[in-house]
């Protein structure tokens, strides 16, 4: 047989060690791609365990030191805030208000790590009543103009505390234009936008439900979240979001859609692209290898890789912690 002949053989040449493995890897994951998400709960004392999310607390402000000093240990950049107020009602008034839990938190982070970029997540389903991300009508629809309108206080409200990026996530129509609107006129002309442009009404939401205590009452949200068949549809979202102001995009779920995030890549290569690696991907990983049936380390690595492979430029993963970790192995 000729040495060569075959092409497999001389690919095989380029996967002999890890050296050479490391030295021609197309995709390379970084502790820089991550974003961590932390749930901020009212009270004092607070470090509760997420059941449906091992390894994840709900934690109240005077507790937030240890966090964010491990967080920024780890060499994580950048933190996504989720609320749990002391008290909801049908329109989510902390979400808005200058005291709110989340406002409320950022100056503290701020002064604990000035460099760290806090990312706020706006909407309403940990606020209100009800459980929906907005305001309310009889027959049980969201009122799209309505819930803009707080959308906008909210997002001003967090921009006054201190956040560094907007980053509405209730796929209003409409929801960046009024936001950059209002975050324009109130002088906070520098502040991004990360748009959940591409949101879908996905099953993959549950734990994070239960950990933001904002699962919704009755109904569902499938009459503002993408259908999951569609992704055509979903170029439109990041068209339409592009053209009222989006500096960034968001898509979710991840890792049940590296399709979509590829296409969206592959249509919008200029602008930032965002996963999220959702509460019941995290879960599953978990589960299965708490059965001892993968390793946790190996396929989390994996899947994150997968999501950068498929386009995404940073991901949103309950991971974070962990992965910055062993990528430091």
């Amino acid at each position: 047989m000729t040495a060569g002949l075959y092409p497999a053989t001389r690919l095989r040449r380029l996967r002999r060690t890890k050296a050479l493995r490391d030295l021609i890897s197309e995709t390379r994951l970084s502790v820089k791609d991550f974003i961590m998400p932390i749930f901020i709960k009212h009270g004092e004392g607070v470090k509760n365990p997420i059941a449906s999310m091992p390894g994840l607390f709900q934690i109240s402000i005077d507790n937030l030191e240890d966090e964010i000093k491990t967080i920024t240990a780890l060499g994580i950049t950048n933190v996504l805030l989720f609320g749990i107020p002391a008290e909801k009602d049908a329109l989510g008034k902390d979400s808005y208000s200058e005291n709110g839990i989340v406002q409320s938190a950022i100056p503290v982070i701020k002064k604990l790590a000035p460099d760290l970029l806090i990312t706020s997540d706006i909407c309403f389903c940990e606020y209100t009543d009800h459980g929906h991300c907005g305001v309310m009508l009889e027959n049980g629809d969201l009122h799209n103009d309505k819930t803009l309108e707080l959308l906008v206080k909210q997002a001003v409200s967090h921009a006054k505390a201190g956040t560094d990026i907007i980053a509405p996530s209730g796929m209003m129509d409409g929801m960046v234009h009024a936001i950059r609107q209002g975050l324009d006129q109130a002088g906070f002309t520098h502040l991004p936008i990360l748009s959940y442009a591409v949101k879908y009404s996905s099953s993959l939401y549950g734990p994070f439900r239960l950990a933001a205590e904002g699962a919704p009452k009755f109904g569902d949200r499938s009459t503002h979240l993408m259908d999951i068949a569609n992704s055509n549809e979903a170029l439109r979202e990041c068209a339409l979001d592009i053209a009222e102001g989006a500096d960034m995009l968001m898509v979710k779920p991840a890792h049940a859609y590296l399709d979509i995030i590829s296409r969206v890549k592959q249509a919008y290569p200029a602008l930032p692209l965002g996963a999220y690696h959702t509460s019941a991907e995290f879960a599953m990983i978990k589960a299965a290898a708490q059965n001892g049936w993968i390793n946790e380390k190996n396929v989390t690595l994996e899947i994150l890789t997968a999501m950068k492979r498929a386009g995404a430029d940073f991901i949103v993963t309950y991971s974070a912690k962990e992965a910055a970790g062993w990528l430091r192995e």
